[in-house]
């Protein structure tokens, strides 16, 4: 072998190594230097879509579940809604995942996403969220049921426009929420498991 086909071999050799090298520090910093944040708070998801309204605050109830009474609980707070309805279905949704304010508990896990929201002319609210949602903290049927119920009652008692909900997951239509509740109809607003806003 050449002594220039040699150097031209170790040249090689190193540019490889090198390359070998620089790519597992490289995955190394993505996998352990910066780990992913798989989603943001509810809190400031929800922030960050009010201060992209400039539109008033407004009041607004929300349902809450309360698993240990088996009912939903109404809270009245102050949000700035968008304009069009499918943002304010949105924003509704955001505030739940956010939590209570009085001790009830979220209808969904904090890590819960807004995918997307449809409304048709026929006020049916199309609400599809992550993967997260079906890892509710609710059990049983009942608990599950006020998990659905708080979404349902909480938009359409805020958006007169949606008549219906139709809950999906990642895009699909999914048989249960975590096992129980059928989430392959529709849901109308039932206000027989709400109680009403204490007077402020």
């Amino acid at each position: 072998m050449s002594l220039r086909l040699k150097i031209l071999l170790i040249v090689t050799l190193a540019m490889l190594g090198g390359g070998y090298f620089y790519l597992r520090v490289l995955s190394r910093r993505i996998l352990f230097e910066n780990p992913p944040h798989h989603e943001e708070s509810a809190l400031t998801r929800l922030s960050e879509d009010v201060l992209g309204s400039s539109n008033p605050s407004q009041g607004v109830t929300l349902y809450f579940p309360s698993y240990d009474q088996g009912q939903l609980l109404a809270e009245s707070r102050p949000l700035a809604l968008a304009t069009s309805d499918p943002d304010r279905i949105r924003q509704i949704v955001l505030a739940l995942i956010e939590g209570s304010r009085s001790g009830a508990n979220p209808p969904l896990p904090p890590e819960t996403t807004v995918r997307a929201v449809f409304l048709t002319a026929d006020g049916t609210a199309y609400l599809d969220l992550s993967s997260e949602a079906q890892s509710s903290a609710s059990s049983g049927i009942r608990g599950e049921t006020l998990a659905v119920y708080s979404i349902v009652n909480s938009i359409t008692a805020n958006i007169p426009s949606v008549k219906s909900l139709k809950i999906l997951i990642q895009g699909q239509e999914v048989e249960t929420l975590n096992g129980h509740v059928d989430l392959t109809n529709n849901f109308v607003p039932d206000v027989s498991y709400t109680t009403p806003a204490p007077a402020r």
